[in-house]
Protein backbone atom coordinates (compact mmCIF):
# COMPACT_ATOMS: atom_id res chain seq x y z
CA UNK A 1 0.00 0.00 0.00
CA UNK A 2 1.16 3.71 -0.69
CA UNK A 3 0.61 6.27 2.07
CA UNK A 4 -1.14 9.00 1.21
CA UNK A 5 -1.72 12.61 3.04
CA UNK A 6 -0.18 11.03 6.00
CA UNK A 7 3.01 12.16 7.79
CA UNK A 8 3.01 9.97 11.40
CA UNK A 9 3.68 6.50 13.61
CA UNK A 10 3.45 3.75 11.39
CA UNK A 11 1.17 1.98 13.81
CA UNK A 12 -1.22 4.22 13.98
CA UNK A 13 -1.17 4.81 10.26
CA UNK A 14 -1.82 1.13 10.01
CA UNK A 15 -4.41 0.67 12.55
CA UNK A 16 -6.35 3.35 10.76
CA UNK A 17 -5.49 1.85 7.21
CA UNK A 18 -6.50 -2.06 8.01
CA UNK A 19 -8.80 -1.21 10.89
CA UNK A 20 -7.04 -3.53 13.46
CA UNK A 21 -6.19 -2.41 16.87
CA UNK A 22 -3.09 -0.51 17.89
CA UNK A 23 -1.92 -3.51 19.95
CA UNK A 24 -2.49 -5.91 16.97
CA UNK A 25 -0.58 -3.55 15.00
CA UNK A 26 2.25 -3.28 17.24
CA UNK A 27 2.78 -6.72 17.74
CA UNK A 28 3.17 -7.96 14.13
CA UNK A 29 5.43 -4.62 13.33
CA UNK A 30 7.87 -5.91 16.41
CA UNK A 31 7.50 -9.50 15.14
CA UNK A 32 8.86 -8.42 11.81
CA UNK A 33 5.77 -8.68 9.54
CA UNK A 34 6.12 -5.00 7.98
CA UNK A 35 8.36 -3.46 5.42
CA UNK A 36 8.64 0.14 4.20
CA UNK A 37 10.34 0.81 1.11
CA UNK A 38 11.41 -2.60 0.69
CA UNK A 39 13.06 -2.26 4.55
CA UNK A 40 11.88 -4.49 7.11
CA UNK A 41 10.63 -2.27 9.83
CA UNK A 42 10.66 -3.22 13.67
CA UNK A 43 9.58 -0.15 15.74
CA UNK A 44 5.71 1.09 15.86
CA UNK A 45 6.95 4.39 16.33
CA UNK A 46 8.94 4.26 12.99
CA UNK A 47 7.51 7.51 10.94
CA UNK A 48 5.85 7.30 7.44
CA UNK A 49 6.05 9.93 5.14
CA UNK A 50 3.48 10.51 2.06
CA UNK A 51 4.20 8.53 -0.74
CA UNK A 52 6.16 5.63 1.35
CA UNK A 53 5.25 2.28 0.26
CA UNK A 54 4.38 -0.77 2.93
CA UNK A 55 4.34 -4.50 2.59
CA UNK A 56 2.50 -5.89 5.43
CA UNK A 57 1.81 -9.50 5.99
CA UNK A 58 -0.50 -10.59 8.17
CA UNK A 59 0.06 -14.06 10.34
CA UNK A 60 -2.81 -16.84 9.85
CA UNK A 61 -4.53 -16.93 12.80
CA UNK A 62 -3.94 -20.15 14.99
CA UNK A 63 -6.49 -22.37 15.75
CA UNK A 64 -7.82 -22.02 19.18
CA UNK A 65 -7.51 -24.49 21.39
CA UNK A 66 -8.52 -23.39 24.86
CA UNK A 67 -11.11 -25.74 26.38
CA UNK A 68 -14.60 -24.10 26.73
CA UNK A 69 -15.63 -24.64 30.41
CA UNK A 70 -18.74 -24.57 32.60
CA UNK A 71 -17.84 -22.29 35.01
CA UNK A 72 -20.52 -19.86 36.47
CA UNK A 73 -20.17 -16.06 35.57
CA UNK A 74 -22.24 -12.72 36.70
CA UNK A 75 -23.24 -11.49 33.15
CA UNK A 76 -24.22 -8.00 34.29
CA UNK A 77 -25.71 -7.42 30.43
CA UNK A 78 -25.30 -9.05 27.14
CA UNK A 79 -26.31 -8.11 23.49
CA UNK A 80 -25.19 -9.59 20.30
CA UNK A 81 -22.13 -7.17 20.21
CA UNK A 82 -20.61 -7.27 23.63
CA UNK A 83 -21.75 -8.47 27.34
CA UNK A 84 -20.55 -7.15 30.82
CA UNK A 85 -19.11 -9.14 33.51
CA UNK A 86 -18.84 -9.17 36.79
CA UNK A 87 -15.55 -10.68 38.04
CA UNK A 88 -14.83 -12.64 40.70
CA UNK A 89 -12.03 -12.30 43.19
CA UNK A 90 -9.43 -14.97 42.58
CA UNK A 91 -10.03 -15.43 38.84
CA UNK A 92 -7.44 -14.90 36.14
CA UNK A 93 -8.97 -13.08 33.27
CA UNK A 94 -6.92 -14.95 30.29
CA UNK A 95 -4.54 -18.17 30.16
CA UNK A 96 -0.85 -18.09 30.57
CA UNK A 97 1.80 -19.88 30.81
CA UNK A 98 1.10 -23.14 32.20
CA UNK A 99 -2.28 -21.60 33.47
CA UNK A 100 -5.12 -22.48 30.64
CA UNK A 101 -8.10 -23.48 32.51
CA UNK A 102 -10.53 -22.08 35.13
CA UNK A 103 -9.68 -18.56 33.66
CA UNK A 104 -12.67 -16.24 32.82
CA UNK A 105 -11.88 -16.61 29.01
CA UNK A 106 -12.76 -20.42 29.57
CA UNK A 107 -16.18 -19.69 30.78
CA UNK A 108 -16.50 -17.15 28.28
CA UNK A 109 -16.30 -19.92 25.46
CA UNK A 110 -18.57 -21.34 27.11
CA UNK A 111 -21.21 -18.42 28.18
CA UNK A 112 -21.16 -17.84 24.49
CA UNK A 113 -20.17 -20.66 22.44
CA UNK A 114 -17.47 -19.38 20.96
CA UNK A 115 -19.01 -16.20 19.71
CA UNK A 116 -16.22 -13.69 20.56
CA UNK A 117 -13.97 -11.18 19.14
CA UNK A 118 -10.59 -12.20 17.12
CA UNK A 119 -8.60 -8.82 17.49
CA UNK A 120 -6.38 -10.45 20.56
CA UNK A 121 -5.82 -13.57 18.90
CA UNK A 122 -5.91 -17.26 20.90
CA UNK A 123 -5.73 -16.29 24.18
CA UNK A 124 -7.46 -13.59 24.81
CA UNK A 125 -10.52 -13.40 22.90
CA UNK A 126 -12.74 -10.73 23.16
CA UNK A 127 -11.00 -9.31 26.40
CA UNK A 128 -10.93 -5.79 25.82
CA UNK A 129 -9.19 -4.93 29.00
CA UNK A 130 -8.13 -6.86 32.38
CA UNK A 131 -8.57 -7.03 35.75
CA UNK A 132 -6.19 -8.28 38.33
CA UNK A 133 -6.39 -12.11 39.56
CA UNK A 134 -7.61 -10.20 42.53
CA UNK A 135 -9.65 -7.60 41.67
CA UNK A 136 -13.43 -8.35 41.59
CA UNK A 137 -16.06 -6.72 39.78
CA UNK A 138 -17.00 -5.19 35.86
CA UNK A 139 -15.61 -5.79 32.77
CA UNK A 140 -16.59 -5.34 29.14
CA UNK A 141 -16.34 -8.11 26.70
CA UNK A 142 -16.32 -7.37 22.90
CA UNK A 143 -18.33 -10.21 20.48
CA UNK A 144 -17.31 -9.19 17.36
CA UNK A 145 -14.34 -7.53 15.67
CA UNK A 146 -15.81 -4.20 14.99
CA UNK A 147 -17.24 -4.04 18.72
CA UNK A 148 -13.79 -4.72 19.83
CA UNK A 149 -11.84 -2.35 17.68
CA UNK A 150 -14.35 1.25 18.55
CA UNK A 151 -14.01 -0.05 22.62
CA UNK A 152 -10.27 -0.21 22.08
CA UNK A 153 -10.27 3.04 20.36
CA UNK A 154 -12.65 4.27 23.29
CA UNK A 155 -10.64 2.79 26.20
CA UNK A 156 -7.04 4.47 24.33
CA UNK A 157 -9.05 7.80 23.98
CA UNK A 158 -10.23 7.70 28.16
CA UNK A 159 -13.62 7.72 26.89
CA UNK A 160 -14.89 4.54 29.60
CA UNK A 161 -15.37 5.18 32.46
CA UNK A 162 -14.30 3.04 35.38
CA UNK A 163 -14.95 3.30 38.79
CA UNK A 164 -13.17 1.25 41.21
CA UNK A 165 -13.71 1.22 45.71
CA UNK A 166 -10.67 0.04 47.89
CA UNK A 167 -9.56 0.09 51.61
CA UNK A 168 -6.00 0.88 52.03
CA UNK A 169 -3.30 0.91 54.58
CA UNK A 170 -2.96 4.54 56.57
CA UNK A 171 -5.10 7.28 56.92
CA UNK A 172 -5.51 9.45 54.38
CA UNK A 173 -5.65 13.66 55.21
CA UNK A 174 -6.82 14.67 51.61
CA UNK A 175 -10.84 14.07 51.23
CA UNK A 176 -9.76 13.98 47.60
CA UNK A 177 -7.05 14.08 44.96
CA UNK A 178 -5.07 13.30 41.76
CA UNK A 179 -1.95 10.89 41.32
CA UNK A 180 -0.03 11.89 38.29
CA UNK A 181 2.63 9.47 37.81
CA UNK A 182 3.97 7.27 35.08
CA UNK A 183 4.53 3.77 35.60
CA UNK A 184 6.89 1.45 33.65
CA UNK A 185 8.45 -2.07 34.68
CA UNK A 186 10.17 -1.88 37.96
CA UNK A 187 13.97 -1.15 36.88
CA UNK A 188 15.35 -4.14 39.45
CA UNK A 189 11.96 -6.02 39.49
CA UNK A 190 11.26 -7.11 36.16
CA UNK A 191 7.71 -8.68 37.47
CA UNK A 192 6.67 -5.76 38.92
CA UNK A 193 5.45 -2.13 37.95
CA UNK A 194 6.78 1.14 39.43
CA UNK A 195 6.31 5.14 39.45
CA UNK A 196 9.26 5.26 36.61
CA UNK A 197 10.45 8.53 35.07
CA UNK A 198 10.52 7.32 31.65
CA UNK A 199 7.26 5.83 32.32
CA UNK A 200 4.16 6.00 30.52
CA UNK A 201 1.41 8.69 31.49
CA UNK A 202 -0.92 7.38 34.48
CA UNK A 203 -3.52 9.31 35.99
CA UNK A 204 -5.80 8.35 38.77
CA UNK A 205 -8.54 10.46 41.05
CA UNK A 206 -8.84 9.05 44.53
CA UNK A 207 -11.73 10.40 47.17
CA UNK A 208 -12.11 9.83 50.62
CA UNK A 209 -15.64 7.74 51.34
CA UNK A 210 -14.74 6.59 55.21
CA UNK A 211 -12.05 6.75 57.84
CA UNK A 212 -11.26 4.41 60.55
CA UNK A 213 -8.07 3.97 62.75
CA UNK A 214 -5.46 3.00 60.06
CA UNK A 215 -7.44 1.92 57.91
CA UNK A 216 -9.10 4.49 54.76
CA UNK A 217 -12.31 3.28 52.32
CA UNK A 218 -11.85 5.12 49.30
CA UNK A 219 -13.36 5.63 45.69
CA UNK A 220 -11.13 5.60 42.72
CA UNK A 221 -11.45 6.97 39.22
CA UNK A 222 -8.72 6.28 36.22
CA UNK A 223 -7.86 8.23 33.16
CA UNK A 224 -5.43 5.65 32.26
CA UNK A 225 -5.59 2.29 32.65
CA UNK A 226 -1.55 1.46 32.98
CA UNK A 227 -0.92 -2.55 34.53
CA UNK A 228 -1.60 -2.94 38.57
CA UNK A 229 -1.98 1.19 37.78
CA UNK A 230 -4.68 2.20 41.53
CA UNK A 231 -2.11 -0.11 43.28
CA UNK A 232 1.35 1.12 42.32
CA UNK A 233 -0.01 4.97 42.67
CA UNK A 234 -1.52 4.35 46.18
CA UNK A 235 1.40 2.35 47.60
CA UNK A 236 3.48 5.30 46.02
CA UNK A 237 1.67 7.89 48.21
CA UNK A 238 2.20 6.08 51.34
CA UNK A 239 -1.58 4.24 51.26
CA UNK A 240 -0.90 0.46 49.69
CA UNK A 241 -4.06 -1.42 49.48
CA UNK A 242 -5.06 -3.95 52.62
CA UNK A 243 -4.01 -7.20 51.24
CA UNK A 244 -1.23 -6.30 48.56
CA UNK A 245 1.67 -8.22 49.30
CA UNK A 246 3.46 -7.14 45.84
CA UNK A 247 3.19 -3.38 46.53
CA UNK A 248 2.57 -3.23 50.25
CA UNK A 249 2.49 -5.42 53.06
CA UNK A 250 2.99 -9.04 53.40
CA UNK A 251 0.58 -9.44 56.27
CA UNK A 252 -2.37 -7.66 57.13
CA UNK A 253 -4.52 -8.25 60.43
CA UNK A 254 -7.67 -9.32 58.36
CA UNK A 255 -5.81 -12.22 56.70
CA UNK A 256 -6.61 -11.29 53.40
CA UNK A 257 -5.20 -12.33 50.79
CA UNK A 258 -4.78 -10.07 47.26
CA UNK A 259 -5.83 -6.37 47.51
CA UNK A 260 -9.07 -5.30 48.61
CA UNK A 261 -10.29 -3.85 45.15
CA UNK A 262 -13.49 -3.84 43.20
CA UNK A 263 -14.19 -2.58 40.01
CA UNK A 264 -18.07 -0.95 40.79
CA UNK A 265 -18.88 1.11 38.00
CA UNK A 266 -18.24 1.45 34.15
CA UNK A 267 -19.82 3.53 31.54
CA UNK A 268 -19.03 3.73 27.70
CA UNK A 269 -20.71 4.46 25.13
CA UNK A 270 -22.18 1.26 23.08
CA UNK A 271 -19.58 1.19 20.17
CA UNK A 272 -22.97 -0.08 17.42
CA UNK A 273 -26.13 1.64 19.06
CA UNK A 274 -24.05 4.56 20.46
CA UNK A 275 -26.36 4.62 23.60
CA UNK A 276 -24.80 5.45 26.73
CA UNK A 277 -24.96 2.78 29.18
CA UNK A 278 -23.83 2.30 32.67
CA UNK A 279 -23.52 -0.58 35.32
CA UNK A 280 -22.50 -0.90 38.82
CA UNK A 281 -21.74 -3.76 40.93
CA UNK A 282 -21.96 -4.10 44.64
CA UNK A 283 -19.27 -4.66 46.98
CA UNK A 284 -18.22 -8.43 47.16
CA UNK A 285 -19.29 -10.30 50.94
CA UNK A 286 -15.49 -10.34 52.34
CA UNK A 287 -14.99 -6.58 51.29
CA UNK A 288 -18.50 -5.70 53.33
CA UNK A 289 -17.19 -7.62 56.35
CA UNK A 290 -13.72 -6.20 56.65
CA UNK A 291 -16.07 -2.36 56.04
CA UNK A 292 -18.68 -3.64 58.79
CA UNK A 293 -15.43 -4.48 62.16
CA UNK A 294 -13.75 -1.43 60.90
CA UNK A 295 -16.96 0.65 61.31
CA UNK A 296 -17.62 -1.34 64.63
CA UNK A 297 -14.10 -0.80 66.13
CA UNK A 298 -15.12 3.19 65.21
CA UNK A 299 -18.13 2.94 66.89
CA UNK A 300 -16.73 1.41 70.41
Amino acid sequence: MTVEGFDGRLDRYLSEALSKTRSFIQKIIEEGNVWVNQTQVFKPAYKVRNGDIIKVVIPEPKQLSLVAQDIDIDVVYEDEHLAVINKPRGMVVHPGAGNFENTLVNALLHKFSGRLSSINGVIRPGIVHRLDKDTSGLLVVAKTDEAHIKLSEALKSHQIKRIYYAICEGVLKEDSGVVDAPIGRHPVNRLKMAVVPNGKEAVTYFEVLERFDKYTFVKLRLKTGRTHQIRVHMSYIGYPLLGDNTYGRAKNEFGVQGQVLHAGEIEFVHPITSKVLHFSADLPEYFVEILNMLRNRNNK
